[in-house]
C-alpha cells in the first residue's frame, strides 16, 4: 500500500496540522477548528527532509510519524478515448434491433372532465371618478410644427 519515503518518527500535537510542503519538507500549520483560539501566523517548519516528489504520487505523514507515498486512483492522465467507441457500436446496434421489433399502439388519453365551479358573490367597491382627459395634438400636427420650426431657424 503506502511505502514510506523519510524516517522522520514525528510526534504529533493536539491543533496542529502536518503535511509535506511545496520544498519536500514536513511542516505545520495551525488547525481552525483544533481547540482554543487560532494565532494568524506562518505554518512552521518541523523537519527538513527534501523529498523530491513524483507525479501520481499522494505525500502524507502516517501514523508512526515517517513521509509515506501513495500512487493515486486517478494520476491526472487522461483516459484513451477508443473504449468510448465501442460503446456507441454497441448502442447502434441495440437501437436498430429495437426499431425492428413490432410496437404496440399507442393509448388515447381520455380528456379529464372539468368541475363546475360555483360563483361566488364579489363585493362591490366604490369606483374613483374617471379622469379628465387633456387635450394632445396627434403625432403628425407635432411633425409638422417641427418642420416649420427647422425651416423658420434656417
Amino acid at each position: 500500500m503506502a511505502t514510506v519515503v523519510a524516517k522522520t518518527g514525528i510526534k504529533r500535537e493536539k491543533g496542529w496540522l502536518y503535511y509535506v510542503d511545496k520544498k519536500g519538507d514536513v511542516s505545520r500549520a495551525r488547525m481552525a477548528r483544533g481547540g482554543g483560539k487560532v494565532p494568524k501566523g506562518k505554518p512552521q517548519k518541523v523537519e527538513k527532509c527534501g523529498i523530491e516528489r513524483e507525479v501520481g504520487f499522494l505525500y502524507f505523514i502516517d501514523k508512526k510519524g515517517n513521509v509515506a507515498k501513495v500512487k493515486m486512483k486517478r494520476s491526472g492522465t487522461r483516459k484513451r478515448k477508443a473504449p468510448a467507441r465501442r460503446k456507441t457500436a454497441a448502442r447502434r446496434r441495440t437501437t436498430t434491433r429495437r426499431s425492428t421489433a413490432k410496437k404496440k399502439p399507442a393509448r388515447r388519453k381520455t380528456a379529464k372532465r372539468k368541475t363546475a365551479r360555483r360563483k361566488t358573490a364579489k363585493k362591490k367597491t366604490a369606483r374613483k371618478p374617471a379622469r379628465k382627459k387633456t387635450a394632445r395634438r396627434s403625432t403628425a400636427k407635432r411633425k409638422t410644427t417641427r418642420r416649420t420650426a427647422r425651416k423658420a431657424r434656417r
